[in-house]
């Protein structure tokens, strides 16, 4: 095959950041509050990636407790040096609160990763990671100018030397750019690379929004001064108009492979019904050469396409991923996530096998907290979701179900409840019950299936002997454009006590997600 089709890694993948050892390459994107954190994939040939583990996987690497949605873990970096993948990330805690950045290490991508190193006097976020030749290595972010901002979102990129050995920065802060295109503002996710002796600064610009953008700058010295190219932005979507089917195209990583190829990751989104965003930031592939020691990125085109031309690497595809679980394995499967960090055992796959059993907690998919939740990431935008359930509520508080998230305040639950079976629609933190169904069964089936911003609701006695509750819903409300953030939709199983102290369970026999054309 000649071709290859993007984005390279659909759904919620944001922020893609990449490096080759050997010839396997490593991408790695954000997870804001889900846990694990930092999805971590392997390649061949830069078409087809399989997940091969969370860079954070364990409750003293991450610490989610109170993080507000669309906060967390923003915007992480891989790099190898001498033997050692290093992972470097910032963590926000609010939208006030105080930008951490820190980075971890591994032996072997797959991990074990170790514990955080907490970087100190490290200000603000999209920190990378630069490894000299002279085996120097290098910290880059971005803050505001110690000058002070001439317009709002004014950043620069600053960089100082980082110790290998005590773990921390030394030595002086330098101010290398503050972007080639001044009031498009927010200067960030920065990566410095050597090319042919000359150091070269790739950032992003105009925020993650339709005014996305990746520009360049480059130096003689790795601490300047930097000249940005004429040619700036090198690589955006904004003059396409709100139409074309990519939009938001930034925040980008390059990388050379063993034959001399050069390509760039980047993050876009693919509108759809109108100009919604439910698959989030999605990761996407495309190639650039060098002229005159520039970047021309899809020379002759400029754009990030939807389908191009396979880089020259021999292709190597995976085996297929099951489309349905039936919970058989004593571990969750990659794809699964939480709400923030657990921090109780309100979940199991040993209790019956065959089935993932959730306990109903007092937590609520309507609060900032860590609630009986497992989920994954909408990743197509037509899919079907099928599931089989064994729930019997033993009063009006226990609910359990299916659950399309946004966030806290924009979703639509399938939920069973004590005597019935409820379609609830939740905009701008109000509910509204828009289909209801008498149901006192224990065991039940429920169906989701969404043709573009067109949801349907399902729900059946006996295996696909479907009824529906409810039809034609909006699925707008599940976008960043309508609810506001930076994730994607996350289509997921609950269970809950709403605020009172329950035993009762949830067992789930299977949980199908199939993309549909």
């Amino acid at each position: 095959m000649t071709t290859f089709k993007n984005p390279i890694i659909p759904g919620c993948y944001a922020d893609p950041s990449i490096c080759r050892v050997g010839d396997d390459y490593y991408l790695i994107a954000s997870t804001f509050e889900y846990f694990p954190g930092v999805p971590i994939f392997n390649s061949k040939d830069l078409v087809n990636w399989r997940q091969i583990g969370h860079v954070l996987d364990r409750p003293s690497q991450l610490n989610l407790d109170g993080t507000p949605n669309s906060k967390g873990i923003y915007a992480a970096t891989i790099r190898y040096h001498k033997g050692i993948f290093y992972m470097i990330t910032t963590f926000v805690e609010s939208a006030t609160g105080e930008r951490r950045n820190f980075f971890v290490t591994a032996e072997n991508p797959e991990g074990p990763w170790s514990d955080p190193y907490w970087l100190e006097d490290c200000p603000g976020i999209d920190s990378s990671l630069f490894f000299d030749d002279d085996g120097k290595a290098y910290i880059t972010a971005n803050r505001r100018p110690p000058s002070g901002q001439d317009y709002p979102k004014h950043m620069e990129i600053w960089m100082q030397e980082l110790d290998l050995e005590t773990k921390q920065l030394v030595g002086e802060k330098y101010s290398l750019w503050d972007g080639a295109l001044k009031q498009i503002h927010a200067q960030e996710a920065p990566h410095i690379y050597k090319v042919e002796g000359m150091y070269y600064l790739i950032i992003a610009e105009g925020g993650t929004g339709f005014t996305h953008s990746v520009t360049i700058a480059r130096s003689e010295s790795i601490t300047g001064p930097y000249e940005g190219s004429k040619t700036n932005p090198i690589l955006t979507h904004r003059h396409l108009g709100r139409d074309y089917p990519i939009a938001n195209i930034g925040h980008a990583d390059i990388v050379e492979t063993q034959n001399g190829e050069w390509w760039m990751v980047c993050l876009g989104s693919r509108p759809y019904g109108g100009k919604y965003r439910n698959l989030g930031r999605e990761s996407f592939l495309v190639p650039f050469i060098w002229e005159n020691s520039w970047p021309v990125v899809n020379p002759g085109k400029g754009i990030v396409e939807m389908e191009g031309v396979r880089p020259h690497l021999e292709e190597k595809r995976w085996q297929a991923e099951a489309a349905c679980d039936h919970f058989d394995s004593d571990t969750l499967g990659m794809q699964w996530n939480f709400i923030r960090t657990p921090r109780e055992d309100f979940w199991s796959l040993g209790k019956r096998l065959g089935h993932l059993r959730l306990y109903a907690k007092p937590e609520t998919m309507t609060e900032e907290v860590n609630p009986s939740f497992i989920g994954r990431r909408q990743q197509h935008i037509n899919f079907a979701v099928r599931t089989k359930m064994e729930f019997q509520p033993n009063n009006e508080q226990e609910v359990a179900g299916l659950v399309l998230l946004q966030n806290q305040d924009f979703q639509y639950r399938l939920e069973i409840a004590k005597s019935e079976i409820k379609l609830i629609k939740r905009e701008s933190g109000k509910e509204q019950i828009l289909a209801a169904h008498d149901f006192n069964k224990s065991e039940v089936f429920l169906k989701v299936e969404a043709y573009g911003q067109n949801y349907q609701f399902y729900f059946a006695e006996n295996a696909e002997q479907w009824k529906i509750l409810y039809g034609n819903a909006d699925g707008r409300i599940l976008s960043t454009d309508v609810a506001g953030g930076f994730v994607g939709t996350y289509i997921g199983m609950f269970a809950s006590s709403n605020g009172f102290e329950s035993t009762n369970y949830v067992d789930i026999d299977y949980f199908e997600y199939i993309g549909l054309t």
